[in-house]
């Protein structure tokens, strides 16, 4: 392991109890998610235990009947409530219980698959570099806490500095478990490169892909035929097209930007065979109309949030059956 990187795992492994400090820090920045985030002991367990991803590299096996099916997407892992793309905005979606995560993925100069979303690092991080005209080392150098620290207005004593992890790095955490799978976006064509890594780590039952390059998703498909695809969708895409196609092409769902949806897309989508989603959404009063037009899934960034909406949703379902009979 080259020394750039240890010292990465070094910072972070000293950065434990911070960790409990900024989950405290965000009871008062965010107290409408206060109730959502886990009592210190767990989340004590949870953080510390994110700091040695490479400790425990290997499948726990084949797990995918246990897999949760609740329609919630943490995009770029909880990333309304951790720096995004980073192992403790994954590991926080996991431990809330959305069925789904979802990162982005870039390859740096020495052909390294690193986990971002932007193609410089000017916006998360605390330097501005073009991921592909850079190093692996040099990428998981610069600290990508930093614009959530800016826009949460956060210290370092908060929101310990983050490293952007390896794709390697994010499939051992979600391995470890079998009730969270993690869906992938090329923001190049990378796919042929994540499609060996996750066969390395005998890692596809727990593999999604999403993205609105068609060709992507295609070669997708045919280089991980047991992969699920979502297949993002703009507000003014053909519907009848679009179907015809994801049908053709052996896709999961369509997923639309949320704008351009309406309960008839939704239905004439899953009449297809096909599930539903919508992304990005964070507004409650949204998601409770999406919940009611009979969407199958959501992208988010507060996956604990939508949580408790979906449940409420049920209650309230259940209620108005029940004064039905």
């Amino acid at each position: 392991m080259n020394p750039k990187r240890l010292a990465c795992d070094d910072r972070a492994r000293a950065s434990c109890e911070s960790h409990l400090a900024f989950s405290d820090q965000l009871k008062n920045v965010h107290p409408m998610k206060a109730h959502h985030l886990p009592t210190r002991t767990t989340r004590s367990m949870t953080l510390c235990f994110l700091i040695y991803p490479l400790l425990i590299n290997q499948a726990c096996g084949d797990g995918s009947d246990q897999f949760l099916d609740n329609g919630i997407t943490a995009h770029r892992g909880d990333s309304g409530t951790f720096p995004e793309n980073t192992l403790t905005a994954f590991a926080s979606a996991i431990e809330i219980g959305a069925d789904w995560i979802e990162l982005d993925l870039l390859r740096t100069a020495d052909h390294q698959l690193i986990v971002i979303h932007d193609e410089t690092t000017g916006r998360t991080g605390d330097r501005n570099l073009r991921v592909s005209q850079s190093t692996f080392e040099a990428i998981q150098a610069v600290d990508v806490g930093t614009g959530y620290r800016r826009e949460k207005n956060l210290t370092k004593k908060d929101c310990p500095p983050q490293c952007a992890p390896s794709l390697q790095e994010v499939l051992s955490l979600v391995m470890k478990q079998t009730k969270t799978r993690v869906s992938i976006q090329p923001k190049m064509d990378c796919v042929e490169d994540a499609v060996k890594v996750i066969r390395e780590l005998n890692a596809m039952p727990w593999i999604g892909f999403n993205d609105g390059n068609l060709n992507l998703m295609i070669k997708a498909k045919r280089l991980a035929p047991e992969a699920v695809i979502f297949w993002d969708r703009g507000q003014k895409t053909n519907l009848k097209q679009d179907i015809q196609t994801a049908v053709k092409h052996d896709f999961h769902a369509l997923i639309f930007q949320h704008q351009g949806l309406n309960e008839e897309k939704i239905k004439q989508t899953q009449a297809a065979g096909l599930q539903a989603g919508a992304w990005t959404v964070n507004e409650p009063n949204k998601i409770e109309t999406l919940l009611k037009m009979g969407i199958n899934r959501i992208y988010t960034d507060y996956p604990a949030r939508m949580k408790q909406i979906i449940l409420d949703h049920q209650i309230q379902t259940e209620k108005e059956n029940k004064a039905q009979e």
